[in-house]
Formats: C-alpha cells, structure tokens, sequence
C-alpha cells in the first residue's frame, strides 16, 4: 500500500479510503463490519470515512465499536455534519457543528477526528458562521483538520477565502462526485484544488457499482433499493454506455475487474488522493486493494475518456 499525503495537511492516507455509507451500520452486521474493517487494515488501508448522517449515526456507532480496538494512532477517521439528524438538527451552525461533532465523537468512540467535513453547503447560515465554529472545532481538538464535499467551486473558493481572511483553518480536502461516467468536477473544482493543494477524495468511484460489472450485466440488490443512487445515474444513457464499453472492452484485454480499471483511471489523477470505496464483501475490497498496482497507458486513458459527453450538475443535494 502507497500512501499520499491529503492536501497540504500532516495526514499521510492509503490511496484507497475505506467509506460506510449505507453499508456499516445500516443492514450490514457486526460481524461483517469487523471482518471488512480488519481485512482493510491487513491490505494497508487506514483511511476510514463516515458520517453523521450515515444510518442516522448507525454507521459511526458500528465504527465505534470495532475500531475502538485499534490503535488509535494507526487510523485516520473522517466525519461529515450538514444532513438532519432530525427535524430541528441540520446545517453548519455553530449551534449544529457544536453538538453534532460532540455526538459524532460519541458515536465513534473517541477524542477526535481527524478530519471533520462539511457534507454540503448551508444557504441558510453565513459561511463566516460556519467557518469560525468549524475553526474552534480544530482549536479545541476535536479535529485535527477541515475538509468539504461536492459544491460548487465558486462557494468552496469563498469558503477558502473567508478561512484565510479571518485566520481561521482552512479546507484541505475535497470530497466530491468523480468518476468516468461523471467528469463535470474537470471543468472547475478539480483544477481550483490542484491550484490551491487541495487532496481529492471521490466519492462514488464506481458511479454507484455500474463501472464495476459490464453493460448487459444486472444491479444488485442494493441498486435498486438506492434511492440517491437513482437521481444521480437515473438513466444510462447512449454516451454513457459507450463508456462502459469502453471499460468492458479494456478489462477483457487487461483480463482484470471492472472495477479495477475504472480506479486505477481514477488514481493516476494528480488532484485525487484517495477514492473513497464501499465493501460489504472480501470480494470487493480485494478488487479495489489491486487497483493500486494498475498502470494505464496514455492510448487507453484516451479511449476510456473519449465517449465522454457534458452531463447536467449531480450531487449537490
């Protein structure tokens, strides 16, 4: 396992992250929880991502349970807050940061976090608001640093700038929807954070499990229960089936997984750091551990990227 630094923060990370949403905690046992999580750690993973929200704080309390038998300093943990945890508990309000990083903390069994994220942005809170209570979190120790998620760049921009203005702690990282079904964080975001060292770490790598079996192939059970999944791949369309033939037809040359091309086009990024995976299954995490050792050329990163077409802006909400 390599590991890359995130962004220009001190945290050496696993160039896979290891994520929990809808899996851990939500319809995942604990048995299997442990057995995923152990498995990650033996294959040199030790980028763990969650968040509040994630089950209804399900997923931080299983990770609770099962690393808490970890060394502490042998992990980096990440957590998000923004999505209600009721009808009165959302947003980046200093009242909502304040006591939705003290229950995460509680949930996951420990002192701090290492990164604590911003899930979406607040329309309803000043991001002044939002920057200094995200500042005192840090100053507290409660989290070592600061990252956010998808949002346009112009309000991440802002963010950095407010941060910077006030001397406040900054962004190190960007978690946001990249993949090679979905390219729209080209045009903008990734290049303002490769201007400003800011560390990528994709979400939906694998475009929701369709860059990870061949174009005929069925969905799984889980796709269909996907409620945010649907809104945000509602419909292959032609473009986008040509680019999972082009996966398809890549693997079969390769004799490797799907899901093994699609990451390792991913991880030969510059901006990106570590994209974040789910595994409920040795299987799947096998897959995306042997990403890592995956080299494609100029000619085939050309022929995975040309189908490509513009796509309308998909998950902001």
């Amino acid at each position: 396992m390599n590991f890359r630094r995130l962004g220009d923060s001190e945290l050496e990370v696993s160039e896979i992250s290891l994520g929990s949403w809808l899996t851990y905690g939500a319809g995942v046992e604990r048995e299997q929880t442990e057995a995923c999580t152990k498995a990650a750690f033996e294959a040199g993973i030790n980028f763990f991502d969650t968040a509040n929200v994630y089950g209804s704080g399900a997923a931080e309390t299983a990770w609770g349970e099962v690393l808490k038998d970890f060394d502490r300093s042998s992990y980096i943990l990440a957590t998000k807050v923004f999505f209600p945890m009721s009808d009165t508990d959302r947003g980046l309000s200093r009242e909502q940061i304040h006591k939705q990083i003290d229950a995460s903390l509680d949930r996951l069994q420990t002192d701090y976090v290492d990164l604590y994220q911003c899930h979406r942005p607040d329309p309803e809170t000043p991001i002044e608001e939002t920057m200094e209570a995200l500042h005192d979190v840090v100053r507290m120790g409660k989290a070592r640093y600061l990252g956010a998620s998808s949002m346009p760049a112009w309000q991440f921009a802002k963010a950095q700038h407010v941060a910077e203005k006030y001397g406040w702690t900054r962004f190190v990282s960007m978690q946001n929807h990249y993949n090679l079904l979905y390219r729209e964080e080209e045009r903008e975001m990734v290049p303002l954070c490769r201007d400003q060292g800011v560390g990528l770490i994709p979400w939906s790598p694998l475009a929701r499990g369709h860059l990870a079996r061949a174009p005929e192939a069925k969905g799984t059970k889980r796709s269909e229960t996907d409620g945010f999944g649907k809104t945000l791949y509602a419909l292959v369309a032609e473009a986008d089936r040509r680019v999972l033939v082009a996966v398809d037809t890549l693997a079969k040359v390769r004799q490797l997984p799907h899901a093994q091309i699609a990451l390792a086009w991913l991880l030969q990024k510059d901006a990106v750091t570590a994209p974040i995976v789910g595994a409920t299954r040795m299987e799947h995490l096998e897959a995306a551990v042997g990403a890592l050792g995956v080299q494609l050329s100029k000619e085939e990163v050309g022929a995975l990227e040309a189908p490509y077409v513009a796509h309308p802006i998909a998950g902001f909400s």
